[in-house]
């Protein structure tokens, strides 16, 4: 039997098989609250083991692209667990993703009051794109004092617990493709002189403030981080301690308990390859769960899991554009085309209208 489609487990909680549905971004979150769209939208993927939520923010201030969904108002929440109940009635299990986009946000997709913060005012390159004015410049963010450090990383917290109670088995710390967390790794967008900025325990050290006070308020067993060595979207450029950077990272991930990390390589969409070296430390190094992503399908996946590279494997574009993805790897049938022009756009066009094999 095919293992990509055999049960799996992810520390004691069962999994229908080894696939994954990566983290998308789709902007139909109407005003960052969760919908009944939304909900068929999950609801339709619910084939597969375990389903990451697209980026949802823990804050305000990290609601830094257009209708995108966060989980700090009663309200987030309250339209999360529809999601949540939607998804369990399939079969899967359900992580949240925390994404605080850190600079890569524009005042223009903030709510009143909300600002864009990151460790350092270092504006990234590019632009963004907002409803009211449509592509900006990215701005220079406000560079975190000791008192935005510890509200931001209370706020992970209250969203931790408001992940539990939507209904989610667990959340993913989103530390990667140039977003809030990954901005205090990183040398180019952390020129801190203080205890979080210079080695790269100091630069570390945000994140793994944040993966510990997660961990003590929901359980380890609960929470996932998201990396992305080797990464450059966002303006993440490399750097010559890449590799000995995100070997600690890994050492100190394993210390920590948590329940998986998701590897992502985005070589597949031009970014530069991630060495199977730094593959072979997470796998060497860390002793829990790891997830590999990145231009897999079927075939590459059972090759990956059979020769022990990782334990699960996720898909996002494939997942995107054909809900009943996991029936049609395993009848061999062919796959819809994804539709790029709606990837972002609000409306069911392009999200809940792929059709299934029945249809």
């Amino acid at each position: 039997m095919s293992l990509l489609f055999s049960e799996a487990k992810l520390g004691s909680l069962p999994l229908q098989n080894h696939l994954v549905m990566s983290p998308l971004t789709r902007s139909r979150a109407i005003g960052n609250i969760p919908n009944d769209l939304m909900v068929e939208y999950y609801r339709q993927r619910a084939s597969a083991g375990l389903i990451i939520t697209e980026g949802t923010s823990p804050s305000p201030n990290g609601l830094g692209y257009a209708r995108i969904p966060g989980i700090f108002s009663d309200e987030q929440v309250a339209g999360w667990k529809k999601v949540t109940d939607a998804v369990h009635a399939g079969g899967a299990r359900i992580f949240v993703q925390l994404m605080h986009t850190g600079r890569i946000g524009h005042p223009l997709n903030l709510p009143a009051g909300a600002r864009v913060l990151a460790p350092s005012a270092v504006a990234a390159a590019g632009q963004m794109f907002t409803d009211a004015e449509g592509m900006k410049p990215h701005p220079t963010p406000v560079a975190m004092t000791e008192a935005d450090l510890a509200a931001t990383k209370a706020e992970f917290v209250t969203a931790a617990t408001n992940a539990v109670k939507a209904g989610f088995d667990g959340i993913e710390l989103h530390a990667a493709n140039g977003y809030l967390l990954e901005q205090f790794i990183r040398p180019n967008s952390n020129t801190r002189t203080d205890q979080y900025g210079g080695t790269i325990e100091n630069r570390a050290r945000f994140v793994l403030e944040v993966v510990e006070a997660t961990i003590a308020a929901i359980g380890k067993d609960k929470v996932g981080i998201r990396l992305s060595p080797f990464g450059v979207f966002n303006d993440m450029p490399s750097y010559p301690e890449m590799e000995s950077d995100y070997a600690y990272l890994a050492e100190k991930l394993n210390a920590s308990g948590l329940a998986y990390i998701h590897l992502v390589d985005h070589s597949a969409q031009g970014a530069p390859v991630v060495p199977d070296s730094i593959k072979a430390t997470f796998r060497n190094t860390f002793k829990r769960t790891l997830i590999l992503s990145g231009g897999y399908d079927a075939a590459r996946a059972e090759k990956d899991l059979a020769d022990g590279k990782g334990d699960l494997v996720a898909f996002g574009k494939a997942f995107l554009a054909n809900p009943d993805l996991v029936a049609r790897w395993k009848k061999g049938a062919p796959l819809n085309a994804f539709d790029a022009s709606t990837f972002y756009t609000p409306g069911p066009k392009g999200y809940t209208d792929y059709p299934t094999m029945a249809a």
